[in-house]
């Protein structure tokens, strides 16, 4: 069995026979995987504090060379997030946040940037950060990262290239925009303009640190919105529990 040490978030913990606990957590380096806490339950010198929803934890844990499950040896608490777990509508953002992750990235998908982008947005929120601002650039930037980039570079249809000049219609099946030659808006398919294109393209593209929060505006976060809420129904096929209880 090969040991390894990493740094990873708590993303599920539960009750696993008389005294373990079945984890799972996302890591740098190895992605998601789920793990087995032997005596999880009940050791305070091996596991204190560490296995917490939402802990950011340097977990110990040997891999078989054949099966899933890993066996979790000790941890140690970098950073336990307290705050996501204060109030219901924290808890809430955080648990949409870690359920879109584990949709996007399967176990033993690797993504360094993915896990920075879930830890750094639990410390926005920790941090009192405008939740819909938060919500709004993790969704585009998850997305992005998982794979379904929404093209705002040219036409869908007719292959233009969109200079900001003016509206375009998103279409949802095509993840991309169109011009207005091309494509008026409807339901589906929502307008956006050129600053809100703008913006979403930077949150697709940009880490925490490069995006200015304070342009992201409540009527620029609803200008945005309705984009990705049509491109994420869509690419995913599905709409996430946890979003029911959101208060956004």
């Amino acid at each position: 069995m090969d040991t390894r040490i990493s740094e990873a978030i708590i993303m599920r913990v539960r009750d696993f026979g008389e005294s373990d606990l079945m984890v799972s957590f996302f890591t740098t380096d190895q992605g998601r995987l789920t793990g087995v806490a032997k005596g999880g339950r009940r050791s305070r010198r091996r596991f204190s504090n560490c296995l917490d929803l939402f802990c950011l934890t340097s977990l110990e844990y040997g891999q078989r060379r054949k099966g899933d499950l890993v066996m979790l040896e000790s941890g140690r608490l970098i950073n336990g997030f307290a705050g996501l777990r204060s109030d219901f509508a924290t808890l809430s953002l955080a648990s949409y946040l870690t359920e879109l992750t584990e949709i996007l990235f399967p176990q033993n998908l690797t993504d360094p940037a993915m896990f920075e982008l879930l830890r750094d947005s639990f410390a926005a929120i920790e941090e009192g950060m405008y939740t819909e601002a938060i919500r709004i650039y993790f969704e585009a930037r998850a997305m992005t990262l998982g794979g379904y980039r929404i093209n705002l570079e040219r036409c869908a249809r007719c292959g233009r290239a969109y200079t900001g000049a003016g509206m375009a219609v998103f279409m949802r099946t095509k993840g991309g925009i169109a011009c207005l030659n091309c494509e008026r808006p409807s339901p589906d398919n929502p307008a956006i303009g050129p600053v809100a294109a703008s913006i979403l393209c930077k949150m697709q593209s940009e880490p925490w640190k490069n995006i200015d929060v304070t342009l992201l505006t409540t009527d620029l976060i609803s200008e945005i919105r309705p984009v990705v809420k049509r491109h994420m129904e869509f690419r995913l096929g599905r709409s996430l529990k946890s979003s029911r209880y959101l208060q956004l």
